[in-house]
């Protein structure tokens, strides 16, 4: 009877050890997310860019030296309904895309003619956006134009 308690003791020895080691992993564990929620800054919520012509202005001019910039957006304040009409027009081909895509059951014609109005409505928006680049650039340094070739700057999280 000796023999069996003292195997029985060391299997409950073990058994405490094991889960008060479990227990320490997991209030270590909380505690870290609790010190790294209160010591580490915030994350930005992930939004979505504009989608406007206007938006897009500003992120081509935020790189440019500023007579530059303003150039820029002198140019597309001269055809500012335009360029807005026609990305709305192509923002709206966009919401149709995505429709069809969610669409219970789905329908590949549907989304086949969304992805038809997205092409004839992308040629409008990119013709009135080159008229802007172009009056402005012919009124840009060299500096200027060579910033504008480099683009706006990348976005957080992606590569160039």
């Amino acid at each position: 009877m000796t023999m069996a308690m003292a195997l029985e003791d060391r299997s409950s020895r073990w058994l405490l050890v094991g889960s008060l080691a479990l227990n320490l992993f997991f209030i270590g564990t909380i505690g870290a997310l609790v010190v790294r929620h209160y010591v580490m800054p915030a994350q930005p919520a992930a939004t979505e860019r504009p989608r406007t012509a206007a938006a897009r202005m500003e992120r081509l001019a935020a790189p440019l030296p500023a007579a530059d910039a303003e150039k820029l957006r002198a140019a597309f304040r001269a055809r500012e309904a335009a360029a807005e009409s026609a990305r709305e027009a192509l923002n709206r081909a966009f919401d149709r895309v995505n429709a069809a895509l969610r669409r219970e059951p789905f329908d590949p014609a549907q989304l086949r003619a969304a992805l038809g109005e997205v092409r004839a409505a992308r040629p409008g928006y990119e013709q009135v956006m080159q008229e802007i680049y172009l009056t402005a650039a012919t009124a840009m340094s060299a500096e200027g134009r060579a910033r504008l070739a480099d683009g706006p700057a990348p976005r957080p999280g992606t590569a160039r």
